[in-house]
């Protein structure tokens, strides 16, 4: 059986930021992670792809977007291309503008965070803190 996918776009090299603790959050609930972020070559151990579009799966699980409302809307096409079972648009990642540019396109989106989703209590008492 394969490991589920994820492609974490706004992947930091920051543990501070909530792009790295996604990635380590997926990681730790057995996701394989694909970090993207065009100013990196790697994000916790991980090659980090410059696009979404570089992500080297054919179909992705999951998208979890950790990007500014204005820059992530630019990439909505690119999104729905992709074909993701599920895109999640964080806290502070969307706007109604994206949300309404979405539906327009037909992208089913889920306003929220993707790192409480994973969490589990295992996850919780190594250390992890959103």
């Amino acid at each position: 059986m394969s490991r589920p996918t994820v492609a974490i776009l706004g992947a930091s090299r920051d543990r501070r930021k909530f792009g790295n603790q996604s990635v380590r959050a997926h990681l730790q609930q057995g996701y394989e992670v694909f970090p993207v972020n065009p100013h990196a070559d790697e994000v916790e151990g991980l090659k980090a792809y410059p696009d979404l579009a570089s992500v080297p799966v054919r179909r992705l699980d999951r998208i979890s977007v950790y990007l500014p409302p204005d820059t992530g809307i630019t990439l909505l096409d690119e999104i729905k291309s992709r074909g993701a079972r599920e895109v999640w648009f964080n806290p502070g990642s969307d706007s109604d503008e994206l949300v309404s540019r979405a539906e327009q396109i037909g992208l089913e989106i889920i306003r929220a965070c993707s790192i409480v989703d994973v969490e589990t209590s295992d996850f919780r008492r190594s250390g992890f803190q959103a």
